[in-house]
């Protein structure tokens, strides 16, 4: 996967996304443009990466006749961003 980064400073840009797509296309990458700033595809990169992933190790234990490895539990779902127990504690205080 190839992530151009800091589209928000279109004025610093230093490889064009033509030329991004066209690499990534040439080295059989997927490829998106995000900027944190602007939270513009972000989230969409992670999840991108995250069901390539999923899809290259699933195609993978389907293609060998074994059942997948013991050492691959299975997964808990993760709540992103739900509200903590201790919410109003401080992050980063000294006190």
């Amino acid at each position: 996967m190839l992530i151009g980064n800091k589209t928000d400073l279109e004025h610093l840009r230093a490889v064009s996304t033509e030329d991004g797509q066209s690499y990534a296309e040439k080295e059989a990458l997927s490829f998106i443009e995000t900027s944190a700033l602007g939270a513009t595809n972000v989230e969409k990169a992670f999840q991108t990466g995250l069901s390539e992933i999923y899809r290259i190790t699933s195609k993978k234990s389907l293609s060998s006749d074994e059942s997948a490895p013991s050492s691959i539990k299975e997964g808990k779902t993760l709540v992103v961003g739900a509200p903590e127990a201790n919410s109003n504690k401080a992050c980063c205080s000294l006190s």
